[in-house]
């Protein structure tokens, strides 16, 4: 097997396999729609359900179509992302990082919108009045592996003489 597949199988795996976890046990420990206070003036552990994307885009009770535009978005992602993995020199480290991290916190979220039609959202950032929208760990992994996935495609791949 190739080594970039087993890279992007085994990362997708810890941040699917922590995602789960983690939601498990906020929503045994913590009522929705409460909070715990972790650090205070600065991060939370709250229950709340996401019914659209990232950072609440299309979060709303009164549409149902977001669910079946984000189920797609999702497949289309993980057919994307299966379909480059073909391509990736056997050398490629970042790149199968990357992707198999934002693979990972796709299906994350793909299991919860299956299961519960919203996403379980639980980590709440924040400086006094100020909230930044609730994430997860699959938030977490699919912007990791954004972030990585650019860093590939704007600098790697550069000649050394770009670079410069």
């Amino acid at each position: 097997m190739k080594r970039s597949y087993m890279l992007l199988g085994g990362i997708a795996g810890v941040f699917l396999l922590l995602d789960q976890v983690t939601k498990l046990v906020v929503t045994a420990k913590i009522p929705e729609y409460s909070s715990l206070e972790i650090i205070p003036g600065c991060l939370n552990l709250v229950n709340v359900l996401n019914r659209g994307a990232a950072f609440g885009f299309l979060n709303r009770s009164d549409i149902e179509w977001q669910f079946w535009l984000f189920l797609l978005a999702t497949f289309l992602a993980v057919g994307a992302i299966l379909y480059v993995a073909r391509t990736l020199q056997e050398k490629a480290i970042l790149l199968p990082l990357g992707l198999g991290s934002i693979l990972g916190g796709a299906l994350g979220n793909l299991i919860d919108r299956v299961r519960m039609r919203a996403v379980l959202d639980f980590i709440d950032v924040y400086w006094r009045d100020w909230h930044w929208p609730a994430f997860n760990v699959a938030d977490t992994g699919i912007c990791i592996g954004a972030f990585l996935v650019c860093y590939v495609l704007f600098f790697e791949n550069k000649p050394a003489s770009a670079r410069k």
